[in-house]
């Protein structure tokens, strides 16, 4: 098998911490390096919690520091949502894996330089470290496939009425990647939203029989007490954590999973009201470039299916 070569830059954060799990255990990709930025939580917690994942499921990989802060702007984290540690209440040990000697930049140049193929950069957090490192090394953009990244919304955001988080912590590194001429992916919230785990399901995940699996199920157990339920077409509501970062991950496993469609993305970096937002020309009304396949729709019983087989992979 022809693994797909993949550098994955985080802000671990729950659902990253889910997304790694999933990355890490599965056999058509090789994650190259994890990189880490400030978002969820500071940039020394997520850097922590990144360390902390990956020694607690075993896996022996480079995990290298990124930006402590976004390009212009003042930090905003998701402490309310990810919780004080940016993992909830889950009680992880403490990380056998030590951080990388090398910056985030530093490691994603070296492992682009010296690969053979390009590589494909999965993007979970904000865009802080992608940014920089187009601006720094602008040549290295030729050898990069794509980046599939979790950020924006077509159809409304979720830290403010026009912007998603992502994309609201760095809107001038987002800009920067959106401009770029790279192919882009992005997983926003139109296809984020549906990617919902429900109760059942995480009582399921835990009842797995490994560590991975209460794991996972701990941190979608606080995600679903921090998150808003979601209401069904009878007006019952069914509470369950969005994973919006595995979906970036799954993107890459299997495509196949979602619908798409090609569209240019602009980043809002001034609006008073829209600072953040990513301006999806749905329509089709400009004559810009259409320079993202935006996703707004998944086979959620495949993607929920595909997240159980690969913690079941840690039973061996």
């Amino acid at each position: 098998m022809n693994k797909k070569p993949v550098i994955i830059d985080c802000d671990p954060g729950l659902d990253d911490a889910i997304a790694l799990v999933l990355a890490l255990s599965e056999e058509s990709l090789d994650v190259k390096c994890i990189t880490t930025s400030a978002g969820n939580q500071t940039p020394e917690k997520t850097l922590n919690n990144a360390l902390k994942v990956l020694s607690f499921i075993g896996k022996d990989l480079e995990v290298a520091q990124g930006a402590g802060k976004p390009i212009l702007k003042d930090l905003v984290i998701a402490g309310d949502i990810h919780g004080e540690s940016g993992l909830g209440g889950t009680e992880l040990p403490e990380a056998t894996l030590k951080k990388s000697n090398r910056s985030a930049i530093e490691a994603i140049v070296d492992i682009l330089n010296k690969s053979d193929e390009k590589v494909t950069i999965i993007a979970t957090g904000p865009l802080t470290n992608i940014g920089i490192l187009l601006v720094s090394h602008p040549e290295i953009k030729d050898k990069i496939e794509r980046i599939t990244l979790m950020g924006g919304a077509c159809f409304g955001g979720n830290k403010t009425p026009a912007a998603e988080f992502n994309i609201y912590v760095d809107p001038e590194a987002a800009n920067i990647v959106f401009n770029s001429g790279i192919p882009i992916v992005m997983c926003g919230l139109d296809v984020t939203s549906k990617a919902q785990m429900f109760k059942k399901e995480i009582n399921d995940m835990r009842n797995i029989g490994n560590k991975v699996g209460v794991m996972v199920a701990d941190i979608l157990d606080f995600y679903s007490s921090t998150t808003t339920p979601h209401f069904l077409s009878d007006g019952t509501k069914e509470e369950g954590p969005h994973l919006h970062d595995v979906c970036a991950v799954a993107y890459e496993i299997d495509p196949t999973l979602f619908i798409t469609k090609k569209c240019n993305v602009v980043v809002e970096t001034s609006g008073e009201y829209t600072k953040g937002s990513t301006v999806v020309d749905y329509n089709g009304v400009t004559d810009r470039v259409k320079n993202t396949e935006v996703v707004f729709d998944l086979d959620r019983k495949r993607f929920i299916d595909m997240l159980f087989n690969a913690v079941k992979k840690y039973n061996e």
